[in-house]
């Protein structure tokens, strides 16, 4: 996988040809954003995706490319330009620039704090970026990551139920009628069907929240996609089946030490990072269901810290050590969003309707795009 935080020395060259290259890559694209006249916005958008500026929203990119905001204002919050032609296209490029055989799809949500009560989806929850309960939009993304680099892919808003219920405040956001609650889980099971026979990848990955939920395990299992989902530590599950049932925290306390294997996951910021790490196949459920398949519970200790991270995955026969270096790769999808709100202003916008949310993130998943393939060309150079 790529190294974390690499550090370059970008000749000047690389620097002003950027522009040239920008247009070059966004040219495959124009045709999906209409009239020729709305290519320029689509330019100026992506390109202020990438620029320093205090704020990045639609103002300040029309004040720098010397433009009234109210024609680029139309164009991304009122568009009538599809965005999922624009995903689809996207997500065949990653496939063909940086997609490999043991590439992993990576499921992870994030949250983007709002004031106010107008802006689609927005309420108080969980905001991960905060830690806490806070007035917020939240956003289901999909990362890909290989050898060759790492990205987000596809994008999903989360529409809580008082939202998916209340006519009133769906016309005012415009939110198609197609539309209905889905729960978190169930958007990415949505992007996982929509991008995984396009995207080569070995596992599909993602945190407790997604881990969890035994329907999210089994449907991918029923869809044959091979996964390490990260789950509480008091997940209750059965040894081989049987048993009195244990949480995981309880087994991985009980498991000798000469049962645990040393275990050399990436290069981190602060060099190399050691794990130990088991694995035994078990039935999860605090119930005795002799119908319920059997799942590989994979356990990995950081001895330096202390941490623990308790994995299950619909696959068995697999080291130890390919298992926990996979599940590593979970991280990428937190460097994805970081980078993607860093660089590319993903959580900087105003716009308040479903479509003006979705067309900001296709736009600013582009400018995404063309750092991910700037990354690899400086590789090389």
């Amino acid at each position: 996988m790529p190294a974390t935080n690499p550090e370059y020395h970008v000749p000047d060259e690389s620097i002003e040809s950027l522009p040239e290259r920008l247009d070059e890559f966004l040219a495959p694209y124009y045709p999906h954003f209409g009239r020729i006249e709305t290519h320029g916005h689509a330019h100026m958008y992506v390109e202020g995706r990438l620029q320093r500026l205090d704020r990045r929203t639609l103002e300040p990119i029309a004040t720098e490319h010397g433009v009234h905001r109210r024609a680029l204002q139309l164009f991304v919050g009122a568009g009538r330009w599809k965005d999922d032609p624009v995903v689809d296209q996207m997500t065949e490029q990653v496939a063909e620039e940086i997609g490999t055989p043991d590439g992993v799809l990576i499921l992870d949500a994030s949250g983007i704090q709002k004031w106010g009560t107008k802006s689609v989806g927005v309420k108080r929850q969980y905001c991960g970026r905060l830690g806490k309960i806070e007035n917020c939009q939240v956003g289901e993304f999909l990362g890909y990551a290989s050898p060759k680099g790492h990205t987000l892919v596809d994008r999903r808003l989360y529409l809580p139920q008082e939202w998916a219920n209340d006519p009133v405040r769906r016309a005012e956001a415009h939110v198609p009628e197609d539309v209905v609650f889905r729960k978190g889980w169930e958007l990415a099971c949505e992007m996982v069907r929509a991008r995984s026979p396009v995207l080569p990848h070995k596992w599909i990955l993602g945190d407790d929240a997604y881990g969890r939920v035994v329907e999210l395990r089994d449907r991918l299992d029923s869809a044959g996609e091979p996964h390490i989902l990260e789950v509480p530590h008091n997940t209750v599950v059965r040894k081989n089946g049987t048993g009195k049932p244990r949480s995981v925290s309880s087994i991985a306390d009980s498991i000798p030490k000469k049962n645990w294997t040393s275990v050399r996951t990436r290069d981190g910021e602060k060099g190399p990072v050691d794990v130990r790490a088991t694995k035994l196949r078990v039935v999860a459920g605090a119930k005795e269901n002799r119908e319920r398949r059997r799942e590989t519970l994979l356990i990995v200790r950081r001895p330096s810290s202390g941490e623990v991270w308790y994995y299950l995955s619909n696959r068995k026969g697999v080291s130890v050590a390919k298992m926990t270096k996979a599940a590593a790769c979970r991280h990428y999808i937190e460097q994805s969003i970081q980078t993607a709100k860093g660089d590319t202003g993903l959580a900087e916008y105003e716009v308040r309707s479903w479509v003006g949310w979705h067309h900001h993130m296709t736009l600013s998943l582009l400018a995404m795009l063309f750092l991910a393939r700037e990354r690899v060309r400086l590789k090389k150079t």
